[in-house]
């Protein structure tokens, strides 16, 4: 089944309806735990209380979601009114309230919430259930890092809601209480996002009956490099790239009711893809080579700027170039100057790099994040050719992995790994077992021969992949089949 989830983006104020488009951010994880999969118009979501599932669903005329950040604490609320197929009836209002911490010094931020206000009525098939108790804690970590923001969280809940059987003299007051224990999961970054979601319930009847429902909800976002071709035979090029956005939702609940049902309920939704055309490349000493659509690729996406016909892909790889091309794939923040005078002029990061230079802000912003380091404290040898072992650092130290490589005295897979400088050796383990990286035919990695321009394309290209495609396996698949 398709596997990706739905998440609500933390800003100053927004206020919308589902129809809203509505953005991953990794700080505010969606706090409700029943399953639901919505897109920009529609909403559903499956209900277990009567013993039976019931599919509720709305529009974005029944639904409004409203978030509000002030001062470290965000505000949420849900006012939703949903219908069954057979006249069933959902209301429901929420307010939750967080506490945001931003851990700046640690790239980290937590986020702990509480229920302020939950009303919720339900009716299905003249019975009326009531939620007369809602107890509620969640908790969510998030490590900002360069190339994506990770961040893993846990809800627990307990409702009560009464209901009546019989009539008149034979009325019965009963009560369900529904326990939740849920967990999730994600990843958010320039070029996608997705965050899995594992809630198991047990619904406690006063009866002496009980339901075990669990839902595996996931979400993701993604951007997928198409190449069109020129419909125009005789047009000034052949064709380009369109980049697509899509985004999908599915949910799985499986359920063993005190009904005596079993079985599973399959939801799921899609937003409106967009689409964005780039530039066309139109350098004239690629044909036939190797790393030509690497090469074209980046160039159309704006990681590459030349402005020359000729990309020259078998020279070297400069160390500036190859940083700006990392802080551009992975969308770095770059502060422009602030435009008024100064007694004295603000000093270069590097003694050997100029303020002025082209991608300057890159390069600051790198060094700031931790993505690169000097040849020195004081020196950065731009003009130098990257050799491979500096370009595996620089992406695992960009993924915020680097602390991943096992404890001191480990030896990586390669024939040459004697060669590997020490400074290096933890990136170059992680990239290798990442795949971002590979050894020649010999098994070889090579660690200090210089990148030429069409090599570190084509690895800037398998990182870029990692990003869109390995990211999104591993939260989404990866969770879903082993829980």
């Amino acid at each position: 089944m398709q596997k990706k989830l739905s998440k609500i983006m933390l800003v100053a104020l927004a206020i919308f309806v589902i129809g809203a488009t509505i953005p991953f951010n990794a700080s505010a994880a969606s706090l409700e735990t029943t399953g639901a999969v919505k897109n920009e118009y529609t909403y559903e979501e499956a209900v277990f209380l009567s013993g039976q599932p019931v599919i509720f669903k709305g529009t974005s005329r029944d639904i409004k979601i409203t978030q509000k950040e002030s001062k470290g604490k965000l505000t949420e609320t849900y006012n939703m009114k949903l219908t069954g197929s057979n006249g069933e009836t959902l209301t429901r209002n929420i307010a939750y309230e967080s506490d945001v911490v931003d851990y700046a010094v640690l790239g980290q931020k937590t986020s702990n919430g509480e229920v302020k206000k939950y009303t919720e009525k339900v009716t299905i098939g003249g019975v009326t259930y009531t939620l007369v108790d809602y107890q509620f804690s969640q908790g969510t970590v998030t490590d900002n890092r360069a190339a994506s923001d990770y961040y893993s969280g846990n809800i627990i809940s307990r409702k009560t809601y009464s209901y009546e059987t019989g009539r008149g003299r034979d009325a019965v007051q009963n009560t369900i209480t529904v326990e939740t224990d849920s967990r999730h999961a994600g990843y958010e970054n320039f070029w996608g996002a997705t965050e899995t979601q594992i809630t198991e319930s047990v619904y406690a009847y006063s009866d002496g009956r009980t339901s075990h429902v669990k839902n595996r909800l996931s979400t993701s976002k993604s951007r997928i490099l198409n190449y069109e071709e020129n419909l125009g035979s005789l047009g000034s090029f052949e064709g380009g790239y369109a980049v697509v956005s899509e985004k999908d939702v599915i949910s799985e609940y499986t359920y063993d009711l005190a009904s005596g049902q079993k079985g599973t309920l399959d939801l799921d939704t899609e937003y409106m893809p967009t689409i964005e055309r780039l530039i066309i490349p139109k350098f004239r000493d690629l044909n036939n080579h190797y790393a030509k659509e690497s090469i074209e690729k980046l160039y159309s996406l704006g990681i590459y700027s030349d402005s020359s016909n000729f990309f020259s892909p078998n020279t070297p790889m400069k160390r500036i170039d190859f940083t700006a091309a990392i802080g551009k794939a992975v969308d770095l923040r770059v502060f422009e100057e602030e435009k008024k005078s100064r007694k004295t002029p603000a000093k270069s990061v590097f003694l050997d790099l100029k303020r002025s230079v082209k991608d300057y802000g890159y390069i600051e912003s790198a060094l700031n994040k931790g993505i690169i380091k000097g040849v020195s404290a004081d020196y950065f040898m731009p003009d130098a050719a990257i050799t491979r072992a500096q370009a595996a650092t620089i992406f695992v130290r960009a993924l915020g992995l680097e602390n991943r490589a096992p404890d001191p005295g480990y030896l990586t897979s390669f024939v040459d790994d004697s060669q590997i400088p020490n400074y290096a050796r933890d990136g170059v383990y992680i990239a290798s077992e990442l795949g971002l990286i590979i050894g020649d035919t010999t098994g070889r990695f090579n660690p200090n021969k210089q990148l030429s321009r069409a090599d570190a394309s084509i690895m800037l290209e398998r990182f870029l992949k990692y990003l869109e495609d390995d990211l999104k396996q591993n939260y989404r698949d990866d969770i879903l089949f082993f829980n």
